[in-house]
């Protein structure tokens, strides 16, 4: 029977009252055995089967599909009449134009593509995080609404303690980024718990994996969409998709995979890259031989999830390297034609442009500080730079003399501020206590403060997937030091016009010679400058760009589709 909940902002939507773990017990496995269900069943019966559910489910949501079209209407209405733009109507042209680089065309009569006006559904349970991945879902939609103002942006989430205006606001506040309010609507799932760490302490890949399934099937449970988008890296999520909707195209924008060919590699403690990752080494032993039986597996089941994916973005080239050794065989195979897409995240450069001045004139204000802001997880390694600035310090070298290393991050949890402390005592350890600075939970002007002063910006991640605080570092015109693997080597921190931006290091002792290296420049500024132009391929621009490409190949998918 159908139940009826209230969102956030106190409209009521019909839903369906399905037990989650009715789900858990039919649709994970129907899902999860398909390749045997395609060997037993047939291709046919396996299809039907899915267009079945996905019938159930469309005849289910018509009624939430005419509600949202009659509140995106009634919506524009007031704000085209000021009601929900008190503060002036300075930007309200800039909704009715299309960008000059996303001009489509139109044939034989049919609308021009810029009059699309279908739902885009975008899948982030966490919208209203404030982090990079969140960056991405907003610049996401505000490309979208520009290159298609007639077009509807439902976003799954799971923040029930938040209305739609309370996080539009916080969308401006924090990325600066101004949406459209009557073309973006926010659907709210019940059952995001599935996805979480806590609720697999065992098996947690294969956990939250089906729990994104249970969740995708809460979410066409309140509402079919027309492109379905994923923006958080749930690969079975889509999957679910393609086999209840094959007519709508889904898209999916990765992060970083899963899991990756490294993560497997590093299982193996005679491997190159044992030694690297929180799992390295962990393949011996019996313990160890399960473990890489059941990695290979997701593995495999995880790629056959990609293959499915009609269009597939990738923040950077390391992560596109990957989702290509996984899924780039089976995506054949499906003849899904569309390449693995690199479209870069969107990172505030211009703003630090404007913030920070980058000029012979400057130079003098910068100090010998090298600044590293990251997270206090473990993976960020911060122990690897705190014993090669000690290694560094012991040289003895003029630039040596009085650096200082600035530890700039967030403290997530009880077990960050236990890192915290271990690391305090490693700088203890390490006879570095004078020279080493923790800011905890720094605000953004204390963050733009230290980006004007320091001289480098240092990052000891390994296989760092893209690294958005490196792209910081360059607009802002400090001279990185950064891991040589992931995003920051093979598409950061890279050389302009000939000349380096930054340098690469692995090793502690690398990491002090890099050190060394970037303080005793002759001539900084220049680094400086190159390094900033270096940063304008990550503007928002640029990724506005590049997404709407990719969206352009899945609205004209849909309008095949589409009766």
């Amino acid at each position: 029977m159908a139940e009826s909940c209230a969102a956030p902002s106190g409209r009521k939507f019909i839903t369906l009252g399905i037990d989650p773990k009715i789900l858990a017990l039919v649709i994970v496995p129907l899902i999860a055995i398909t390749p045997l269900a395609t060997l037993l069943l047939g291709p046919l019966l396996w299809r039907t089967l899915g267009s079945i559910l996905g019938w159930y489910l469309r005849k289910k949501t018509d009624g939430r599909r005419g509600q949202i079209l009659d509140l995106v209407e009634a919506d524009q209405k007031k704000y085209q009449d000021g009601e929900r733009r008190k503060s002036g109507d300075e930007d309200d042209d800039d909704w009715e134009n299309v960008d000059a680089y996303a001009v489509g065309t139109s044939q034989n009569g049919d609308k021009g593509e810029e009059e699309w006006d279908g739902i885009v559904g975008f899948f982030h349970p966490f919208c209203n995080a404030g982090g990079g991945g969140e960056r991405v879902l907003w610049a996401a939609i505000r490309a979208t609404q520009k290159r298609w103002p007639k077009a509807k942006c439902v976003v799954y989430t799971g923040d029930h303690d938040v209305n739609k205006e309370a996080i539009l606001a916080r969308v401006e506040n924090r990325f600066n980024i101004h949406l459209h309010p009557p073309t973006v609507n926010f659907l709210y799932l019940s059952t995001r718990n599935w996805v979480l760490a806590s609720t697999w302490p065992h098996f947690t890949l294969a956990g939250q994996s089906i729990g994104s399934i249970i969740m995708a099937w809460d979410a066409f449970s309140l509402l079919v969409p027309d492109i379905f988008v994923d923006t958080m890296g749930y690969a079975f999520a889509l999957g679910l998709s393609k086999f209840l909707f094959r007519d709508v195209p889904t898209s999916a924008y990765v992060h970083y995979p899963t899991i990756s060919t490294d993560m497997l590699e590093s299982l193996n403690p005679s491997s190159a890259v044992s030694s690297q990752g929180v799992n390295a080494g962990k393949g011996a032993g019996p313990k160890g031989a399960v473990k890489k039986i059941y990695w290979h597996l997701f593995a495999k089941i995880y790629s056959w999830m990609g293959a499915s994916v009609d269009v597939v973005m990738t923040n950077s080239s390391w992560t596109q390297d990957h989702i290509q050794k996984l899924w780039g065989a089976l995506r054949h195979e499906a003849h899904k034609t569309n390449p693995i897409a690199v479209v870069y995240p969107p990172v505030a450069v211009r703003e630090l442009e404007q913030e920070i001045e980058v000029s012979t004139s400057t130079e003098s204000k910068r100090e010998n500080v090298l600044l590293y802001i990251a997270q206090f997880r473990p993976e960020k390694n911060h122990q690897l730079i705190l014993q090669s600035f000690a290694e560094f310090v012991k040289t003895g070298t003029q630039a040596a003399k009085d650096a200082r290393l600035v530890l700039v991050g967030s403290v997530r949890d009880d077990s960050d501020s236990k890192r915290v402390y271990k690391l305090r005592l490693l700088v203890n350890e390490l006879h570095i206590r004078d020279r080493v600075e923790f800011h905890l939970d720094a605000s953004w002007p204390e963050i733009l403060e230290w980006l004007r002063k320091a001289s480098v910006g240092v990052n000891g991640m390994w296989n760092e997937h893209f690294g958005i605080g490196v792209v910081e570092y360059q607009a802002a015109g400090l001279i990185s030091v950064v891991h040589n693997s992931g995003g920051p080597k093979l598409d950061i921190v890279v050389d302009v016009d000939g000349e380096p931006t930054g340098f690469h290091a692995t090793t502690s002792a690398e990491f002090a010679e890099g050190f060394e290296k970037a303080l005793s420049l002759p001539n900084p500024n220049a680094v400086r400058l190159r390094a900033r132009q270096s940063a304008k391929r990550f503007t928002e621009e640029e990724f506005a760009k590049r997404w709407t490409s990719q969206m352009e190949t899945l609205v004209a998918m849909r309008k095949k589709t589409s009766p």
